[in-house]
């Protein structure tokens, strides 16, 4: 497995990555989970998908097995900020609009989205290197633009996925479940200096 991580200026040197990770993400959040979210059938993008963002994902033999996508809690395109943000100011009826506590707009805390992982990955080991990749690469995205938090609506579960991987992820506030798919959700926070791949970099 390798980690490629790249923004909107960097798409054309890594072939087809970005596209099919966008198609992954249509198999994960439409097929399986059911999403409501824009698709073609082939692919999964939303507005959030803009030259803001950034990504990183995990390839083997050439091919996008996981990947998420990242941006600063400063980012304004358009009508849309990012994602928590745009559903505290109700424009995301989907989300809870009570999950953020302010109005939180800082290039200190950096916002994680669309963390998805194939799922020809069965077995556990390789989804546990897959998200470590997947991470670190954020991560490290994140922290050379000098923030130092990540925060992300998660599955309450990843949490403790996380912390067994090493980062040292905290809930934030309370969870709730999501009618679409059934799961419970909440923010989880994680300092970029308390991560695996912080500890790892030291």
């Amino acid at each position: 497995m390798e980690n490629v991580t790249f923004d909107f200026s960097e798409l054309h040197l890594h072939g087809p990555a970005f596209y099919d990770f966008l198609k992954l993400r249509k198999r994960i959040f439409v097929d399986v989970l059911k999403w409501d979210v824009p698709n073609n059938g082939i692919v999964e993008m939303d507005q959030y998908d803009n030259p803001l963002a950034y990504y990183s994902l995990v390839l083997q033999d050439g091919n996008v097995i996981g990947g998420g996508r990242v941006m600063p809690t400063t980012s304004v395109w358009g009508e849309s900020t990012y994602m928590l943000r745009d559903a505290a100011l109700g424009k995301l009826p989907y989300i809870p609009s009570n999950l953020l506590d302010d109005d939180l707009s800082t290039p200190k805390v950096w916002e994680v989205t669309r963390l998805a992982i194939s799922e020809e990955l069965t077995n556990h080991s390789e989804r546990a290197e897959c998200l470590s990749l997947i991470m670190d690469g954020m991560i490290d995205i994140a922290a050379k633009q000098g923030a130092s938090e990540l925060i992300s609506l998660s599955p309450v579960l990843m949490r403790r996925t996380l912390r067994q991987l090493g980062y040292m992820a905290n809930q934030v506030g309370t969870a709730y479940a999501d009618p679409e798919d059934g799961r419970k959700y909440a923010v989880l926070s994680l300092g970029t200096s308390d991560s695996a791949y912080a500890s790892v970099a030291a």
